[in-house]
């Protein structure tokens, strides 16, 4: 049965590489992905899903859902861009719009990844007459505002039995670690204007209130865990230097290995906040943005899906695809490259520097057991609610940091394109296989019920904080 699916990918190879290029080309920011999403959408519905657009008060997020019965198996796609990386698949700087947007995280792929690897799927369940339900959610603006948590909220991954997701990245591995949990949240400070010269004591200022805020919050990072990560910028700070300004702002992201520990040091915080208030007689509104919680993995699940990947094996490169990738080589210092392997913690690292390697073709077994990485992922909501992998694939090469202009050169031509295939066939020969061995599924769903023990689901978004439309537009527009 995995053979038919690999076989429609095949014979719609051409097809897969067009949809992951024209939304790389449309590269649209957080909640704004209006021509991605319904080009996304559209496709599904084309192959006989019945779309649901404008989820969880989100234009951009939408749910696609074929067949019925159990087991029920979700496919997830993120289609976001990154602000001002725009560029072209080359292998040197070169923009196609400068300040533009571009998929410098390669959500493009992700996307399309996850939409082709449904749609295989039911060409399986269709040809052999299985009972079963797929949906695969279309998750807008996990870059800025945590789109998956609002989806989680609405009860939108209820009762789904196991979620598949993939990641561009620059190893093949279905990794096991955990990710930070995170809250996002702006200050903004109200005071008393004058002028900063003759009559400064009858102003109150609000840039006053923000940076005894920023001093208190950095003597707090002493006594927190070493692990959390707390950073900030002023976003408004006043128009010039002899008006006392009466209105600034401060944008934080608070972050840390568990959910309970981000809800304590935001909490302290808060209390900063309003005391710098106090000291500075100004006026505090915070403004909630986004939430989310850490990532429990699935054991289960990478075990299936590296399965998987060696059953198809990892991609061959063309002379060409390997010049580009030597090319883009030049452009990072070799030192780069060290810290980026050494913290990337890949057994035998070592090697890939001392070998002059620039992709990683190995498919690997997950090293990562047990460790958080300083990054964060609407991703850990979901896995909160059902068993969930989010798989890498080597999209980019080994001195792309990520959020840069090499990955978005690297997600528009081929070496990109050869991720997304192995990718899309990996996704739908794991999902088939748990269509077809509900003994396999049940262990999966049971290791989940046991890594939930003591651990009780809370949405990190307050009730009344709706997705952040339009600030996602005004940012966009910026």
């Amino acid at each position: 049965m995995k053979k038919d699916a690999w076989d429609w990918i095949l014979a719609n190879e051409s097809m897969i590489i067009e949809a992951s290029d024209k939304v790389w080309r449309l590269a649209e920011l957080g909640l704004v992905e209006e021509k991605s999403s319904k080009f996304l959408a559209e496709i599904l519905e084309d192959h006989g899903f019945i779309i649901e657009m404008g989820v969880a008060d989100m234009p951009t997020a939408f749910i696609a859902t074929y067949g019925k019965g159990n087991p029920t198996i979700g496919f997830m796609g993120e289609y976001d861009a990154l602000p001002g990386l725009s560029q072209k698949p080359v292998p040197y700087q070169d923009p196609i719009e400068e300040g533009a947007p571009g998929h410098g995280c390669g959500h493009n792929i992700h996307g399309v990844t996850g939409v082709m690897g449904a749609i295989a799927t039911k060409v399986v369940l269709e040809k052999h007459g299985l009972d079963g339900t797929i949906k695969f959610f279309g998750t807008p603006a996990e870059e800025t505002y945590s789109g998956k948590v609002f989806m989680v909220r609405a009860g939108c991954f209820d009762g789904i039995d196991a979620v598949f997701s993939h990641h561009p990245g620059r190893f093949n591995v279905a990794g096991l670690g955990s990710s930070l949990a995170m809250n996002s949240a702006k200050f903004h400070f109200y005071g008393t204007t004058a002028h900063a010269a003759a009559t400064p004591y009858v102003g109150r200022s609000a840039l006053d209130a923000v940076e005894l805020m920023n001093i208190g919050v950095n003597f707090m990072r002493e006594h927190v865990v070493q692990e959390a990560r707390v950073h900030y910028v002023i976003e408004e700070g006043g128009l010039q230097p002899n008006v006392v300004p009466d209105y600034a702002r401060t944008w934080y992201y608070i972050r840390a290995p568990e959910r309970e520990q981000v809800d304590q040091i935001y909490d302290w915080v808060l209390k900063i906040a309003e005391g710098a208030a106090l000291m500075t007689q100004t006026k505090l509104k915070i403004e909630f943005i986004e939430g989310l919680s850490n990532e429990l993995p699935s054991k289960g699940l990478s075990k299936l899906v590296i399965a998987n990947m060696r059953e198809i094996g990892a991609p061959e490169y063309t002379e060409d695809e390997m010049k580009f990738a030597t090319e883009m080589a030049k452009t990072v210092s070799k030192e780069v490259k060290i810290e980026q392997l050494r913290a990337s913690k890949r057994p035998g690292w070592e090697q890939l520097v001392e070998d002059d390697v620039h992709i990683d073709r190995e498919i690997h077994d997950p090293w990562d057991e047990g460790i958080v990485w300083p990054g964060s992922t609407d991703t850990g909501d979901v896995s909160w609610i059902t068993p969930t992998m989010e798989f890498q694939t080597a999209t980019a090469t080994l001195e792309a940091a990520g959020h840069d202009w090499q990955w978005t050169a690297c997600c528009g031509m081929s070496i990109g394109h050869k991720s997304l295939i192995l990718a899309t066939k990996v996704i739908a020969g794991s999902a088939i296989e748990l269509f077809t061995k509900p003994d396999l599924l049940k262990k999966i769903k049971d290791e989940h019920v046991e890594k939930m023990v003591g651990r009780k689901y809370k949405c990190p978004i307050p009730k009344d904080v709706r997705p952040p439309l339009e600030i996602a537009k005004k940012r966009a527009l910026k």
